[in-house]
């Protein structure tokens, strides 16, 4: 396991070197502490791969020891084992509810105390090198994706821009307006980018979810909402070659929404399937309608599907389906984005796909059964 160190707190001289020496003897690196609040001095300087703290201790016991420890966010995913000369089941359970990794009480053998200690140091080893894999992976998507992102769009601007100043005294009207329409696309494929993550700023921060909660309201129009989502897009799909239909039940029941935030998510799952339609006779349709007490909004297309490995890693950030075949034309932000903010209305969305026939991403959300401002003012 290399060179792991832990953090040993007892009030008592004569046990403290005892674990100490037990602990060193199997090659571990041991800093000690008389109290809590000597461990924090010491944690200042060294952080350990796992604290072995008693429970009562002068100055600061180790129930506080360990609040002082969560409350530091790069001591979080530091494992905690309690030693105490305290059986009772209350002090147990109190220990565990804080969420202490495991609970010893004295006298131990040696022994059991190694075997919580390596069990405790293996988990977190386990963990801390699966996260640092999963870090690696997407610092390596994020360099990938925006690296291409910003390039491409800064690429028209840039080449427009150079082409209309070598020689701008023989360009004609027609060939500025080119120009300029070109410089544009990538402003927009820029503002577009920055707009996402802005998003993504707002949804982590929690200010999305606030906004949400002074807005968002009991809608009974939810099949215009679809129908008017998927006009907008219909300049779209037919420069696509796609065909777009709506199919929306009558009188769908009411639901929670806030219509911006809905139909900016909606409409990421309609230009996805525009996108991704292939080959003759393709179709995107928008659809409403009730099923086992919730409302669902889908969106089906007939194109190239999704393979059943990439099913699940659609909703991470930065990721797209066969980025290295086929060119999409986005930073793999949108499924991501669309699935946080139908997270706000309390749904979901749920992924159908068949490689080769097409997929169908379906908005679930729960029925509104009480107005939102009645229920606000009953409980005020």
């Amino acid at each position: 396991m290399g060179e792991q160190r832990v953090l040993v707190v007892e009030d008592n001289v004569s046990l403290l070197a005892a674990i100490r020496d037990t602990l060193e003897v199997e090659g571990l690196i041991v800093f000690t502490a008389t109290d809590g609040v000597r461990a924090l001095q010491v944690m200042e300087d060294t952080r350990p791969d796992l604290i072995v703290a008693d429970i009562m201790m002068p100055r600061m016991d180790g129930y506080a020891l360990y609040r002082a420890v969560r409350a530091r966010p790069e001591w979080v995913p530091i494992p905690f084992l309690f030693l105490t000369a305290k059986a009772d089941k209350e002090d147990v359970l109190m220990g565990r509810s804080l969420g202490a990794e495991d609970y010893i009480t004295k006298p131990f053998d040696p022994q059991e105390l190694l075997v919580a200690v390596r069990a405790r140091l293996g988990r977190a080893l386990a963990i801390r090198e699966v996260t640092e894999a999963e870090f690696d992976q997407l610092k390596r998507q994020i360099t990938t994706v925006l690296g291409h992102e910003l390039r491409t769009p800064l690429t028209y601007v840039r080449g427009y821009t150079e082409l209309a100043l070598d020689d701008v005294s023989s360009l004609s009207p027609d060939d500025i307006q080119a120009f300029l329409l070109g410089i544009k696309q990538g402003a927009d494929r820029l503002n577009w980018l920055v707009d996402d993550l802005l998003l993504l700023v707002r949804l982590d921060t929690g200010q999305m979810a606030r906004d949400f909660r002074l807005v968002a309201q009991v809608r009974r129009d939810l099949g215009e909402i679809l129908e008017r989502t998927a006009q907008q897009y219909e300049q779209q799909a037919a420069d696509c070659g796609v065909t777009l239909e709506t199919k929306v039940e009558p009188d769908l029941p009411p639901v929670l929404l806030c219509d911006l935030l809905f139909t900016d998510a909606l409409g990421r799952l309609v230009d996805n399937g525009i996108r991704f339609c292939r080959g003759e006779g393709k179709r995107v349709t928008v659809s409403g309608r009730v099923d086992d007490g919730r409302v669902e909004a889908a969106v089906s297309d007939n194109g190239m599907g999704i393979p059943a490995e990439e099913v699940p890693h659609l909703f991470e950030r930065f990721w797209q389906v066969g980025r290295e075949q086929m060119e999409q034309q986005g930073a793999g932000l949108g499924l991501a984005i669309a699935r946080e903010l139908i997270h706000l209305h309390g749904g979901e969305i749920i992924v159908e796909s068949t490689p080769g026939e097409g997929s169908t991403f379906t908005i679930r959300l729960p029925v509104a059964e009480r107005d939102v401002k009645t229920e606000c003012a009953e409980e005020q």
